[in-house]
């Protein structure tokens, strides 16, 4: 059989091309050199070309026999590049297959995916959750991959996983008149069972108006500043805010898993069951924060997709970086444009971004002396722009912890039982926006709301119109302000489940805004 065809895939930024491996033996082109003669084509790049050498070794340490025939490689369609080691599999399993070692029986309904070491095991590869996403979109039966990536593609319902260990068992398996029982796995259990974050609001001690703060931006997807001292506790309280989300939907965890998967960060249960808490350091460029490389790969804006992006100390990341992050905080997807390729990666976070109220850090603070000029204020603050800053509903001081709060031994609420409150109020937005879109995207929480969903849902008593209107002459608050007093106040009522929003809702949205009270003068 001098012609052998297989299935595989290559991943393309979150998603994945179906892939056809072709192996050719020419009868003709008899060498008498002593390694094969392998011509690969269609786009492969350097790491797809230098698996030639990998191949050649596994199939010889198999106890297979590699033709000494000039071995042609076709990888269709020709005009998609090919890159990464998840083609080593298939391409072995195409030479074996030309050379009578392999029945073609199940190929044309199987798909295989892994890297090869030399001594014929098969390793893990990247993206195999987009590679089994896109077999069951194509009408593939069932797919072949690595132990490590079998949980993984076994979330995938209606395709059937056979994981594999070494090169000899994928041909046992290839040759086999019928298939065993494919790996079993109920994704539905795995959410159920995940153990939710270690971390308990209850170890924190004091900061109530901080907890409450980060309940009711929860609660409705809102971005939080928190502005305070060193050893506040800002970081401890936002290291506890994915443990008060909701749980994961299954449609929820695919899409994260997917972006982990191309990233090589998936967990032992293949699927990722927790929100992500995405930390960067301050020193990160903007390609690591939103996505980049000669082929765009996703930053941790992407990595924390239905999750939290915490960013601390938040006026010591470059200027250039945090502007970057404008379009993802108001579209909830990045596109990253090069040359030859123009990729999509979701990006819907919230983002919880901590800082010092000045360069020394005591700013306003009663028992230790700020040291900062107000021209060195001035230039710390002017860090951060103002088209971010509008990006952020909530604004909220978290002074020193009083000796008395510290010393306590009464523990705070649990993250349970505000979680619980969290996920009512999703609900309630959930249902209230099931049929609304804000422009093409759909909504899914109060923070998304636009001016007509504004107009739509947040209606006000008198009483709290009244309360508005000296709010704004007070203040000075903008327009973009107001709406966004508006849609936090929408949340705050959610968490009651009041129908419209009352003077104490909006009395409390209005103390979520610190920065529009003049904070530094």
């Amino acid at each position: 059989m001098p012609l052998f065809k297989t299935i595989s895939a290559s991943v393309f930024g979150i998603d994945a091309n179906l892939i056809q491996v072709e192996v050719d033996l020419s009868p003709r082109g008899q060498t008498t050199e002593t390694q094969p003669n392998v011509t690969m084509v269609g786009l492969p790049d350097l790491a797809v070309r230098e698996s030639r050498e990998r191949i050649r070794a596994a199939v010889n340490n198999c106890g297979f026999f590699f033709p000494f025939q000039r071995v042609t490689v076709n990888l269709a369609p020709a005009d998609i590049r090919k890159e990464g080691s998840a083609f080593d599999l298939p391409i072995a399993v195409g030479i074996l297959g030309a050379n009578g070692e392999v029945k073609d029986q199940h190929m044309t309904d199987t798909m295989l995916v892994g890297e090869l070491s030399l001594d014929g095991r098969v390793r893990a590869v990247k993206g195999a959750l987009s590679m089994a996403l896109k077999a069951r979109e194509a009408g593939i039966k069932r797919i072949i991959v690595p132990y490590e990536n079998s949980h993984e593609t076994a979330v995938v319902s209606g395709l059937h996983t056979y994981p594999a260990g070494t090169l000899a068992e994928v041909v046992t398996l290839l040759n086999s008149a019928e298939l065993p029982a494919p790996l079993a796995i109920r994704a539905e259990t795995i959410l159920q069972d995940a153990a939710h974050d270690h971390l308990d609001f209850r170890d924190i001690r004091g900061q109530f108006h901080v907890r409450r703060a980060l309940e009711v931006a929860t609660a409705g997807g809102h971005n939080i500043l928190m502005i305070g001292p060193p050893g506040s506790g800002k970081t401890m309280l936002a290291k506890r805010i994915s443990g008060i989300l909701p749980a994961l939907t299954f449609d929820e965890a695919l899409d994260v898993t997917r972006i982990h998967s191309v990233s090589g960060l998936t967990g032992s249960n293949g699927l990722v069951t927790t929100r992500p808490f995405r930390s960067p350091h301050h020193t990160i460029s903007d390609a690591g924060l939103i996505g980049g490389g000669t082929v765009p790969r996703p930053g941790e804006v992407s990595l924390a997709h239905n999750g939290v992006l915490f960013l601390d100390e938040l006026p010591e990341f470059e200027r250039n970086v945090l502007e970057v992050m404008r379009q993802p905080l108001e579209d909830g997807k990045v596109t990253i444009s090069r040359a030859a390729v123009s990729l999509t990666f979701p990006s819907r976070f919230m983002l919880a971004a901590a800082m010092n109220p000045c360069p020394c850090g005591f700013y306003n603070d009663p028992t230790r002396e700020c040291k900062c000029l107000p021209a060195q204020i001035q230039r710390y603050v002017a860090r951060i722009s103002g088209p971010l800053l509008d990006r952020i509903d909530i604004h909220v001081d978290v002074p020193a912890v009083k000796f008395q709060e510290l010393a306590g031994d009464t523990p705070g609420e649990s993250s349970t039982a505000i979680r619980e409150r969290v996920t009512v109020a999703r609900a309630t937005q959930l249902e209230r926006f099931a049929h609304e879109k804000n422009g093409p995207e759909k909504v899914f929480s109060n923070a998304q709301m636009g001016p007509h969903l504004i107009r739509k849902y947040c209606r006000v008593t008198e009483e709290s119109k009244k309360l508005l209107e000296r709010a704004i002459v007070r203040m000075g608050l903008s327009a973009r302000a107001y709406d966004r007093i508006l849609k936090v106040s929408r949340t705050i009522a959610d968490l009651e489940q009041a129908a419209e929003l009352a003077p104490h809702h909006v009395s409390e949205a209005i103390q979520y805004r610190s920065l529009d009270r003049n904070y530094w003068t």
